[in-house]
């Protein structure tokens, strides 16, 4: 990968990083590392520890490190279309410059929107769910619509506020995930585990069949950095930042989930693992001395910023598309003041709050993870399409055998997916294509090209 030096001339970052937005440039090099790391971290490890102990027994670890590797792949082109485009849109955005498709494109766009929307719904009913149990008797759905509105509320009051609230419950949960570390140490340390465990499949499963089919799964908790994409144009500096942030964190992330994968089944035997709705909270139990409602505690802020930061994204993404004509103008409209896109808040947190009551965990992670490989396969051919396009300032270049070998991985994992997941992401898809069609006969796109010209945050090619 190469990266050239930043400078202020016409035409460069710095003069890229002026151009005029409608959105607050707010967000630093720290705050994007800690979105990102927020982000990625997230609820995935915390809830799916034993789904993967189910599928590779003591050997979770591998599946990790797999999906790590996977991760840096799609990584390293969203590095490079960040920096070469830095506006809001993201991966619907790359698509539309690469192919000119405006189907294709919205599309694109769409099953980012539908993995946001049913990742958020996920969580919502996850942060109602057995964790929230330890200290209320709620019904979940209910509590997962209020929850997503408070999510709402604080996304419209400023991407800044937002970000800040991030930064504390990223600490916090990432000190809970070392807090796992520490304690499974200790109970190492005292003799109680069996690192024995950490080699042992399930019965009738082969390493390859464990380790792809682990990191079907693995590969949800990794899953987040595409989001920084659509909060391009509020980064200051996005040229110089963006790629430091997105593979530091997914660097820190990597580490933490491998320590995790090698304690928790040290600690406690898979099946126990695999049982659990709270699967980490077992090792916080064996090791014992601390209260598991400090630990649950801990839990509902991941998920809870799991949620804010899903909704921050599919927010910006409903706004950059619009931006480029792929959804109503009105997505486009800010708050007076706080400069957030308060159309697109609302309506991507209604469509969250009417999936609340959609499928398993583990269905609604597979799904998710589906529709952002189909998102990643097209971002990865798209920035190969776009070294054609020049444009006047430096950017990241990723090697090109990398976007190559992501897209391979990326066809490789959808063949694995389960028929039921094709099922409810095609259901999805078609609702997009309908809704496109809805929008095309209604004159969705037909506002006038000056006044999209001149509201657009970057120059067309």
């Amino acid at each position: 990968m190469t990266d050239a030096p930043t400078d202020a001339r016409p035409g460069s970052p710095a003069a890229a990083d002026e151009r005029p937005t409608r959105l607050r440039r707010a967000v630093t090099g720290p705050l994007l590392f800690l979105f990102i790391l927020g982000d990625v971290l997230g609820a995935g490890v915390y809830a799916l520890v034993g789904e993967l102990s189910a599928e590779a027994g003591g050997m979770v670890w591998l599946p990790l490190l797999v999906a790590l590797a996977m991760a840096l792949l799609t990584a390293a082109s969203y590095a490079e279309l960040v920096t070469k485009y830095p506006q809001a849109g993201g991966s619907a955005v790359y698509a539309q410059r690469a192919f000119g498709r405006p189907l294709l494109s919205f599309l694109v766009g769409f099953s980012m929107l539908a993995a946001g929307v049913t990742s958020a719904a996920g969580l919502s009913l996850a942060f109602g769910g057995d964790y929230l149990g330890t200290f209320l008797d709620v019904p979940a759905v209910p509590t997962a619509i209020v929850f997503l509105a408070l999510v709402a509320a604080l996304n419209a009051r400023g991407i800044k506020e937002s970000l800040r609230a991030n930064v504390v419950m990223t600490a916090i949960e990432l000190s809970g995930l070392v807090l796992v570390v520490v304690l499974g140490a200790v109970v190492l340390g005292r003799g109680d585990g069996d690192t024995a465990r950490l080699t042992e499949l399930p019965e009738g499963t082969g390493v390859a069949a464990a380790t792809l089919g682990g990191a079907l799964i693995a590969f949800y908790s990794f899953v987040g950095f595409e989001t920084s994409a659509n909060i391009a144009e509020e980064v200051r500096g996005v040229r110089r930042v963006y790629p430091r942030a997105l593979f530091g964190a997914l660097a820190t992330a990597g580490v933490v989930y491998l320590l995790v994968g090698l304690v928790a089944p040290a600690v406690v035997a898979p099946e126990r693992l695999q049982e659990s709705s709270g699967p980490l909270l077992e090792v916080v139990e064996a090791a014992g001395g601390i209260p598991l409602e400090v630990f649950s505690a801990v839990a509902l802020v991941a998920v809870a910023n799991g949620a804010l930061l899903t909704m921050i994204m599919s927010s910006r993404l409903a706004y950059g598309m619009a931006d480029e004509g792929l959804l109503p103008a009105v997505f486009t409209r800010v708050l007076p003041g706080r400069r957030t896109p308060v159309v697109a808040i609302v309506a991507t947190t209604a469509v969250a709050m009417v999936l609340t009551a959609t499928g398993s965990l583990v269905d609604l992670a597979s799904t998710v993870v589906l529709l952002l490989l189909l998102v990643f396969l097209s971002t990865n051919v798209a920035v190969l399409v776009l070294r054609r396009d020049r444009v006047e300032h430096d950017h990241f270049r990723a090697w090109t055998a990398l976007p190559v070998l992501a897209a391979a991985t990326c066809v490789g994992l959808l063949t694995q997916q389960q028929a039921r997941h094709w099922l409810l992401a095609g259901v999805l898809l078609a609702l997009g294509v309908l809704l496109y069609a809805v929008a095309r006969w209604t004159g969705r796109r037909g506002a006038p090209a000056d006044v999209r010209a001149e509201e657009r945050v970057t120059p067309q090619d």
